[in-house]
Parts: structure tokens; sequence; C-alpha cells
């Protein structure tokens, strides 16, 4: 697959049928046409030294990771996620966001 990054367009050049086939089911997941389509979230870190895959979650799909957990902060605050490093400012009342298939923690 091509990948080509024009300022902040990304196009993907499947160069295969199963990179094509591949490529709709993501879109098919991604877009909805009805309401907000969803966004790819980056997980852990791409390094092609250690390992040459970049992975992504797709945010609210049905069956797959919750966005947010059951838990509320008390006070302002700012959680973080030790893996991807991505930082959050929450107020009294909001639910703890979930990143990189765990719940952020409270920067101290």
């Amino acid at each position: 697959m091509k990948i080509i990054v024009d300022k902040n367009v990304v196009e993907f050049h499947p160069e295969t049928p199963q990179e094509t086939a591949d490529m709709e089911t993501l879109w098919r997941v991604v877009v909805d046409c009805v309401q907000d389509s969803k966004k790819l979230e980056p997980i852990g870190e791409f390094i092609p030294t250690k390992s040459n895959i970049a992975r992504f979650v797709i945010e609210n799909v049905p069956g797959g990771q919750t966005h947010y957990s059951e838990d509320t902060v008390d006070e302002e605050c700012t959680v973080y996620c030790a893996i991807c490093n991505k930082y959050a400012h929450l107020k009294p009342g909001d639910s703890v966001p979930n990143c990189c298939g765990r719940e952020m923690e409270k920067l101290d």
C-alpha cells in the first residue's frame, strides 16, 4: 500500500486486490454518512527499527473499546496515557477516558 501525505491530507493507495478489500472494510467501519464518522487514534508508538507496524484504535465501534470508563473525577485534574503520552484536562464529574486499551492515569 502506498501512503501519501500532503499537508493535513493523507491518501491511501491500495496496490493489491486484498489491500483494496481491506480499505473498503475500513472505510465502511469508519465512515458514517448519517452521523459523525469515527476517528482513528494511534496506539503506542511507531518506530520502524523496533517494529514496522503502526496501530490505531477506531473510536466508538459497537463491541469495541469503550472510549470512557464509568469512573468520574471529583475535582479538576489532568490525566495522561502512559503508553502514548496523550493528555486530557478533566472537570468535576467528567468520565475518565480510556486510551491504548486502558483507563488514563491522573497526573500527580
